[in-house]
């Protein structure tokens, strides 16, 4: 099992303003907070398998005030060095409803700090 507890991920196409998701786990339990660029707020729970894919619920508050929330499956690669990109299948609910897929980056140990406020 991949263990996600304490990694950073940033969207592969995104610059560094982007928002930063910071993962925890214990066990098969996951969850994780994001802020940065137009999320004030982001959070998620869900599950790791034992390959390492996640199932999550997400919610997020966005800079406008819009609230959003949705699901979430990843599929994790394992990068040349030990990094893990993460492969989303996402579906979004309520009025902005909507569903695609993107890919996120664990960032280095060394990277910038993230702009995440508050408790995980």
């Amino acid at each position: 099992m991949i263990d996600y507890d304490g990694k950073r991920f940033r969207k592969v196409t995104a610059g560094p303003e982007a928002p930063v998701a910071h993962y925890r786990q214990d066990g098969d339990l996951v969850w994780g907070s994001s802020a940065g660029a137009d999320v004030r707020r982001g959070s998620l729970t869900g599950l790791a398998a034992p390959d390492g894919r996640l199932t999550f619920a997400y919610t997020m508050v966005l800079t406008d005030g819009r609230t959003v929330s949705g699901r979430c499956e990843s599929v994790p690669e394992v990068l040349p060095g030990g990094r893990i990109r993460l492969h989303e299948t996402w579906e979004r609910y309520g009025p902005d409803a909507g569903s695609g897929t993107s890919s996120i980056e664990e960032l280095p140990c060394d990277a910038a700090p993230s702009t995440h406020r508050g408790r995980s």
